[in-house]
């Protein structure tokens, strides 16, 4: 970590174990933009103070070569850590900018699989709501039935979890998307606490589905 300037160091040392996500919002809103403190913050290569830093940054200054590297840096994280942070920079950064989304919709074949996993999870989330009038949706899932279960584990996550969504809301496509749970067996024995809903996709389906039938 480098030398931080007083300011990032004054940020810095009021992030500490018990600091919350909010807390860390209601910082980023008095700091407003601020790329250089971003910057620093960042290099302290922690956690929390890395996903402040994300709140602050410049979209600006988000071009591919600079995602490639906060990329990188992420690796350094252990492996629910590294997914969080990216997909804090997706829903706080990347999805904010017309041209940061082009860039998103090119990373179906990323070699990152970090990058993999956000082009995916933002095909999950432009089906949020019941948003069905997409005209990808028949390749996304022969894309899931091919290569869904040799993928990278953050990477499956988010294609199993598109599937989930397309299930939910697009009843001609359900029995298919149950299919592939079915085929895959991806998330069968996954224990979830009580009231979350299980990844499993034939189970994931009915539960969601029977909440939109109520």
């Amino acid at each position: 970590m480098k030398e931080l300037s007083s300011k990032a160091q004054t940020i810095f040392s009021k992030i500490n174990e018990n600091t919350k996500l909010g807390d860390l919002r209601k910082i980023a809103k008095e700091i407003k933009v601020d790329h250089e403190l971003a910057m620093e913050l960042w290099s302290t290569g922690e956690f929390l103070p890395r996903q402040l830093a994300i709140l602050i940054m410049d979209k600006k200054q988000l071009n591919q070569e600079f995602i490639d590297q906060l990329d990188q840096d992420i690796q350094a994280h252990n492996l629910n850590e590294r997914n969080h942070l990216m997909d804090w920079l997706m829903a706080n950064q990347l999805t904010k900018d017309k041209k940061i989304i082009s860039q998103i919709e090119s990373w179906e074949n990323s070699p990152s699989p970090l990058q993999r996993r956000v082009f995916w999870y933002y095909q999950a989330r432009l089906r949020w709501m019941g948003n069905t009038n997409h005209e990808n949706t028949e390749y996304l899932l022969t894309k899931i039935e091919s290569k869904m279960k040799t993928e990278q584990p953050e990477v499956q996550w988010a294609m199993n979890y598109t599937a989930g969504q397309i299930g939910k809301w697009q009843e001609e496509y359900r029995d298919r998307c149950i299919s592939i749970g079915e085929t895959t067996g991806l998330y069968k024995d996954e224990i979830v606490a009580k009231n979350c809903t299980p990844s499993y996709l034939p189970e994931f389906i009915r539960i969601e589905v029977e909440k939109l039938n109520k």
